[in-house]
């Protein structure tokens, strides 16, 4: 008869000296299916600027705002809806996620003034803010250590995967039914998923077993981890519980250490100026270009399936070739790929092919920069490292749909406007080629490495 071991990380031994298994499988399937709806939340508006321009007498610079908007509550959700978990289960917060940013997409649909867009947008980005981080934990929770970074990568997957089926819907149902029935869709999507989510969706079993009231919901979550279990042990329930002590972020500048986070965050903010400001603009800047009607469209979904394909690969590239070098030769590459989409003639299918590109070395970039930072900072620090990377990151994200906006504003070609993103493609490159040799200096002075 299978059994709980009685150790004070009795979960997480179960888990890890397990294959995975169908319940493993499940929740990660169900999270990439999360991750989509939250993509394609995150990504629709930048399809739909030109038809929601016309139809709302505003100027196409004007949705700059509104994209920030979005991006500046998702960051706010993530800092405050990620610790509500914490307290009430992951799973009660992401399902309240999930219904969040439904209505709020249900009601950007129904908005007639800019004011009421933005007010949604923010409010839509709340809800998107709060999920992905609960969901990488219950992946994290529910996954053997030995397959934790693959789970993780496929579920982000799922984001550039959403944004491409925003694009796929909005081609299709865009011209047919307007801008708002693309919204509705959006809105209509999680809820087809809300009953599958509710009844399937395990709850943080460490969460469940802080009381011994919770033992027969625990019990039966156990079960399915390890198939034949009829009892639980005691320690399950009343294990001591250390607080893990508090991490001042003070802590990332002790040490010689500041020089590396200051250069960590640059990376992180540009290359997120650029991601958000290629998905938010890309298909209003064409619509001025001589190319047809859906090229923009197109352009963006094969930027996310660039997207997917990148983040895929980068784990393996990273082990094999090391973080450094595979992201210095991304953002080599992607200044290469920009000179060349400025040299050709502006063609949709070399555009299309260059946007594809793009996206691998973009968005697999971003997949990258969180694995450099698991590696620049000691054991104890590291997750206050990460977290500070992403916070900084998002001022980027925030910062390009504004001067996306600025330059469609003056008029720029779509030429222009990919010699702008030059500029923090290079800052980026510059500051991973001092951290690389940094890392070298301290490594040829000391030879057993750190990180």
């Amino acid at each position: 008869m299978p059994t709980v071991p009685e150790t004070a990380n009795v979960l997480s031994d179960v888990i890890d000296q397990r294959p995975m298994g169908r319940l493993q499988l499940e929740l990660i399937g169900l999270c990439v299916i999360l991750a989509a709806i939250d993509g394609f939340d995150t990504q629709v508006m930048g399809f739909l600027v030109g038809p929601m321009a016309e139809s709302l007498g505003l100027p196409a610079a004007s949705f700059g705002p509104v994209f920030a908007s979005t991006l500046l509550g998702l960051m706010i959700g993530a800092l405050s809806l990620a610790p509500l978990a914490d307290r009430i289960g992951r799973k009660k917060v992401l399902l309240g996620c999930v219904a969040t940013f439904s209505v709020f997409s249900l009601l950007t649909a129904l908005t007639q003034s800019y004011e009421q867009l933005l007010l949604v947008r923010f409010l839509t980005g709340l809800g998107l803010g709060g999920a992905i981080p609960n969901l990488i934990a219950l992946v994290c929770e529910y996954t053997p250590r030995r397959h934790a970074r693959s789970a993780v990568t496929l579920v982000f997957c799922g984001m550039p995967l959403g944004a491409m089926a925003a694009g796929l819907i909005a081609e299709h149902v865009l011209p047919a039914l307007g801008w708002r029935a693309v919204f509705i869709c959006g809105a209509l999507l999680p809820l087809v998923f809300a009953d599958l989510l509710w009844r399937s969706l395990p709850e943080s079993v460490e969460f469940l077993s802080r009381t011994a009231a919770n033992r027969e919901q625990v019990a039966r979550i156990v079960s399915r981890l390890v198939p034949g279990l009829e009892t639980l042990p005691d320690t399950l329930f009343d294990r001591p519980r250390t607080k893990a002590p508090r991490i001042s972020p003070r802590r990332l500048f002790e040490d010689g250490m500041w020089r590396r986070t200051l250069l960590l965050w640059l990376p992180y903010a540009m290359n997120l100026l650029i991601l958000y400001s290629i998905m938010s603009w890309v298909p209003t800047v064409l619509s001025s270009a001589r190319l047809p009607a859906h090229t923009g469209i197109q352009a963006i979904v094969l930027f996310s399936l660039g997207g997917v394909l990148g983040s895929l690969a980068q784990g393996r590239l990273m082990d094999v070739l090391g973080a450094h070098r595979v992201l210095i030769a991304e953002f080599l590459v992607y200044q290469v790929l920009v000179l060349l989409l400025v040299m050709l003639p502006l063609q949709a299918a070399s555009f299309l092919t260059l946007l594809l590109l793009m996206g691998v070395l973009i968005q697999g970039a971003q997949a990258g920069l969180n694995a450099l930072a698991a590696e620049l900072y000691p054991q104890e620090i590291r997750s206050t490292g990460i977290g500070w990377a992403l916070g900084i990151g998002r001022i980027g994200s925030i910062l390009g749909p504004l001067l996306g906006g600025l330059m469609v504003g003056l008029g720029w070609h779509v030429q222009q406007v990919f010699m702008a993103a030059l500029i923090p493609s290079l800052i980026a490159l510059c500051a991973l080629l001092a951290i690389h040799l940094g890392q070298r200096r301290a490594n040829a002075s000391h030879p057993t490495p750190t990180y």
